[in-house]
């Protein structure tokens, strides 16, 4: 054992009761000789947590841990994500990019109270969620060290990981006939490894956790409204209630309608390629209604602008970026362009489809006297040519010196 190694005494671990924080717990009692204390954030996972808090003492933690993040999450992650429509590739929501940062926020806290000496975690050196927990210590413990017991380790495979949990008879969640990673919260849930390593293989029905498949979604479509204040969901079918239920209210009614499946190569932070498959029916439903509703309240300028600056944004969030000037700049931003965006938007789930078929807002730019074709029509049709005329001038200029120069 190290001398750097003896010096820690106490570490809290983000704990989750997979695969790979289930034997870090043994893994990090027998290589530094410390005490464990598992942190367990409660993300809206939907499990009983009371079992993988005992599992986490009977594997050797001296101490679990579990803290209630959901309000936290949706009210300081969830929310802003909306706001800015933010997707990963214009595919992912980032339901596991948005929650780490938070997860890491309360390791810091509980580490500082605990007086611990580090903090640990179970991610693997080629993933994204490394960088997340540490790039969040460095900003808000600068001086807090982080234990990886897996990029230090032989457990860098999840077969030698499941050999080590028999070893110990270290109960897990995964075996070789199911061994998805699956990280789970309220927004959405990332599943990965196994057979969907392989992007030409469909994903199996297995790995899907909360989304029917559409062959066993109703036959008719459900119609649905979701109104928002100021870029937050704040009502349901005309029945007030917090984003956090609307959110549980549509991951089951999305689920039954199939909707949010995603399937995508994505590229991670570090450099590969990785197949990811993701369930996400209330963010999908949330993120179609908000854009539609922005839609008919933001002026074109800077609905145009905010889509310009949003892959950035999104890339922020995915890379661990949370806790900078940038994001939070970004977020300023986002939030002075959401004061007129209130009302109600309608749409239709059928089939892991999600049609939007209504908005409104007493705040709508969109004036049918202007914009129809039929009697009632106030556009002033004659202003159209010389508009055209000035619009167009850059064009007709170039296009004339270019004929002129090369008569010479």
């Amino acid at each position: 054992m190290s001398k750097t190694k003896n010096k820690i005494s106490k570490v809290v671990l983000a704990y989750s009761g997979g695969l790979d924080t289930s034997v870090i717990i043994r893994w990090l009692i027998e290589n530094y000789g410390c005490e464990v204390v598992a942190f367990i954030a409660d993300m809206g996972q939907g499990e009983n947590l009371n079992p993988i808090r005992q599992k986490a003492l009977k594997t050797g933690a001296t101490k679990a841990i579990v803290k209630d993040l959901r309000q936290e999450f949706v009210q300081d992650f969830v929310i802003p994500a909306i706001k800015a429509n933010l997707l990963y590739e214009g595919k992912y929501p980032m339901a596991t990019s948005l929650g780490r940062p938070l997860i890491a926020k309360w390791l810091v806290e509980v580490a500082k109270s605990e007086k611990a000496d580090a903090i640990a975690h179970g991610c693997t050196g080629k993933g994204n969620d490394q960088v997340r927990f540490e790039l969040t210590a460095f900003a808000l413990a600068p001086e807090m060290k982080v234990i990886v017991p897996i990029r230090e380790s032989e457990l860098k495979t999840r077969d030698v990981a499941m050999e080590y949990a028999r070893k110990y008879k270290i109960p897990v969640p995964v075996t070789k006939k199911k061994p998805y990673s699956i990280d789970r919260n309220l927004y959405g849930i990332s599943i990965e490894c196994g057979v969907l390593e392989d992007p030409w293989v469909e994903p199996p029905e297995d790995a899907f956790l909360i989304t029917r498949p559409i062959s066993k979604t109703p036959k008719n479509p459900l119609e649905i409204t979701i109104g928002f204040k100021e870029g937050v969901p704040v009502r349901l079918n005309g029945k007030r209630m917090s984003t956090l239920r609307i959110i549980q209210e549509l991951t089951a009614l999305g689920g039954k309608y199939g909707i949010g499946r995603i399937d995508l190569v994505e590229n991670r932070l570090v450099g590969i390629k990785s197949r990811e498959v993701y369930e996400a029916p209330a963010a999908t439903i949330l993120l179609t209604a908000h854009k539609e509703l922005e839609a008919i309240t933001l002026d074109r300028e800077t609905m145009h602008f905010k889509e310009m600056i949003v892959p950035r944004y999104a890339e922020l969030v995915y890379y661990g970026q949370w806790y900078t000037p940038l994001r939070e700049a970004f977020a300023a931003f986002v939030d002075s362009t959401q004061k007129f965006v209130t009302g109600d938007v309608r749409l239709k789930l059928h089939k892991g489809q999600c049609i939007p078929v209504g908005r409104r807002s007493p705040y709508s730019l969109y004036q049918k006297s202007l914009a129809t074709y039929e009697v009632g029509d106030m556009f002033d049709h004659s202003a159209a040519a010389g508009f055209i005329s000035l619009f167009g001038l850059p064009i007709k200029v170039q296009a004339m010196a270019r004929k002129t120069q090369k008569s010479k």
